[in-house]
């Protein structure tokens, strides 16, 4: 993959934009009416369009801008999405989502979140937690740093000392998606956009 940049789209912007989870499903239909469903990717993808979030002139600008400095579709971002960017149901605790079970050996795990439970539950990867926002406890008792820290670029927390075995290991956090656009052209009509036409900014999930 190309470099990553670093870098928040305007926040103002994407928090008004559209979009979700994007999933690819094969489906085989039989003559009798039944049918065979296979999942041809293990992981969804998130898609979004930015153009929503654009209400003035400005705003535009700094999409172009922002645009033009990750070269088009070269250079990945971070994307805040406005609906799903905390680890619990309306705020973040230490204990919000379980990354692991202690072996008294390991010592770094993977921030993960887990969507569902009753019948098939999906695990996320969480690669980029906002910086500062990861709490972190082993068996319900919160640790503070230096006790363990985050690579914000990867979202792995390394403790000092490895957790006990059996020990359940749990995090909160808000996190970004990884994203890159979804075009290498920008169309923006001026006189549409004055009319109150929405310009079209495609925005795609990517893997770290």
């Amino acid at each position: 993959m190309n470099s990553f940049h670093e870098v928040l789209f305007p926040l103002d912007i994407a928090l008004k934009s559209a979009g979700g989870p994007e999933r690819r499903t094969e489906i085989v239909s039989f003559g009798s009416g039944r049918e065979e469903r296979n999942a041809r990717w293990a992981h969804s993808r998130r898609r979004y369009d930015a153009g929503y979030g654009i209400k003035t002139l400005d705003a535009l600008r700094s999409v172009v801008a922002f645009f033009e400095e990750r070269r088009g579709r070269l250079h990945g971002f971070r994307w805040r999405d406005r609906l799903d960017q905390i680890s619990g149901l309306s705020g973040i605790t230490p204990l919000d989502q379980g990354i692991g079970t202690g072996d008294g050996v390991r010592q770094v795990f993977q921030l993960t979140k887990t969507y569902g439970g009753n019948f098939a539950p999906y695990h996320r990867v969480i690669d980029k937690p906002v910086d500062g926002s990861v709490r972190v406890a082993v068996n319900g008792g919160e640790l503070l740093p230096p006790m363990f820290s985050c690579d914000a670029t990867t979202g792995l927390v390394t403790f000092a000392a490895a957790p006990a075995s059996g020990a359940a290991v749990t995090a909160g956090f808000r996190f970004d998606v990884p994203v890159r656009f979804d075009t290498d052209y920008l169309e923006v009509d001026l006189s549409a956009f004055a009319a109150g036409a929405i310009p079209k900014i495609p925005l795609v999930e990517i893997r770290i």
